[in-house]
């Protein structure tokens, strides 16, 4: 009696393999096998998280690293397509290289200076571009957060620097015009 059942877990569904072929997909509950003929590989269908560390340039060619998180799951009905063409290790081999490759393409369309101010706007070409990339694969994008947005320290400065000149210029023109209405009271 002894390995001749396994449970599968809620969330999760298992792909069943006869000697190494996959032979069908079991949903969760307690499950009979045939000992040491067929074996039950676990996969997990509820929402999980996966954050990476993404770095791409923008389309002015400034060096932009950002932390994207994202929410999916795999489309259970399909495990066994992704057992058979990816294995259980989908995570490392599919997701995380689609989010580097979804964040570089989608930086490459905005200046470093319009990915600040659009960021919602990214976040959704992202998402767009990250669900297009891995629906092939029955893998569900929930949800992607960019997480922050990181620049050169030069670029930072010069950022900095443009800001403090858009204050004086603005101060030097309230300035002028108090000058202006002094002047006009006077006369």
């Amino acid at each position: 009696w002894v390995g001749i059942w396994q449970t599968i877990g809620a969330g999760h569904v298992g792909v069943v393999t006869r000697l190494g072929a996959v032979n069908r997909v079991v949903t969760p509950g307690f499950v009979l096998k045939i000992p040491l003929i067929e074996s039950i590989h676990s996969m997990e269908t509820r929402t999980q998280k996966e954050q990476v560390e993404a770095s791409a340039a923008s389309q002015d060619l400034q060096e932009v690293k950002s932390t994207i998180a994202l929410n999916f799951h795999l489309r259970g009905e399909k495990a066994v397509e992704v057992y058979q063409n990816i294995g259980t290790d989908y995570l490392d081999r599919i997701i995380a290289p689609a989010m580097q490759e979804a964040f570089k393409a989608t930086t490459a369309k905005f200046t470093a200076e319009d990915l600040i101010g659009n960021r919602e706007k990214v976040k959704e070409i992202a998402y767009s571009e990250l669900r297009d990339r891995l629906s092939k694969y029955y893998i569900v994008v929930d949800d992607l957060n960019i997480v922050n947005f990181d620049f050169s320290r030069d670029f930072n400065n010069a950022i900095e620097q443009k800001q403090v000149a858009q204050q004086n210029l603005e101060r030097t023109k309230i300035e002028a015009r108090s000058k202006t209405m002094e002047r006009n009271l006077r006369n």
